[in-house]
């Protein structure tokens, strides 16, 4: 499942949004960041529409189109962003700073949004394992919010879309655990229980 997900990382202390559907980073928050640090390493503003003009990366834009579609995508107004490809965002964070790009590199190759992905499905199959064993089926809306919180404090989350990867793994086994065990019980209090207590006997080991 990808559900549309605004994903935040940390850059120099500045929150860069990222879309988990499309993978596109935010050029806004990055060029924000990027200029917050120049400032205060006394560089001079990164001009991000003169940039965009530049001959070369209108050709570099061309080529990720051929390949990728649509690399940028520009929002309208003061408070929306400019999208861009991942593969566009490192070149802009390159030319904002070298030091940028290294952080970068290690946000477009960690597994954070897989993750992400991969919890929502088992989210998904956790809720319909204890629907069918609820017995009484007019609460389960407020029991599914109880589980979904109890989950939430496991893992030591206050906001899922600032979740690092380990706690994403975590939400993920857990969900598997208690489907599981749900379906073998048929007991959901139990199943939740269990899934939780085996989930983290893992973790501790």
């Amino acid at each position: 499942m990808k559900t549309q997900v605004l994903m935040k990382r940390k850059l120099f202390g500045q929150e860069i949004t990222q879309q988990s559907k499309t993978e596109m980073f935010s050029a806004t928050d990055l060029v924000r960041s990027g200029n917050k640090w120049r400032i205060e390493n006394g560089l001079e503003i990164f001009n991000h529409k003169n940039w965009f003009q530049q001959k070369n990366v209108k050709e570099f834009v061309a080529e990720l189109e051929k390949e990728f579609g649509k690399v940028k995508i520009s929002g309208r107004g003061n408070k929306s962003h400019t999208w861009v490809h991942p593969l566009l965002f490192i070149d802009l964070a390159l030319a904002i700073s070298p030091k940028l790009k290294i952080e970068v590199y290690t946000w477009l190759y960690d597994s954070l949004l897989s993750n992400r992905n991969d919890s929502g499905d088992s989210y998904k199959k956790m809720c319909g394992s204890l629907y069918v064993h609820s017995i009484n089926k007019s609460e389960y809306p407020r029991y599914i919010s109880k589980v979904a919180l109890k989950i939430k404090q496991v893992c030591n989350v206050d906001d899922w879309q600032k979740a690092s990867d380990e706690q994403l793994k975590l939400r993920d086994k857990l969900h598997n655990n208690i489907a599981l065990i749900s379906n073998v019980l048929r007991d959901n209090d139990k199943a939740v229980e269990y899934g939780i207590n085996e989930a983290m006997k893992v973790e501790l080991k």
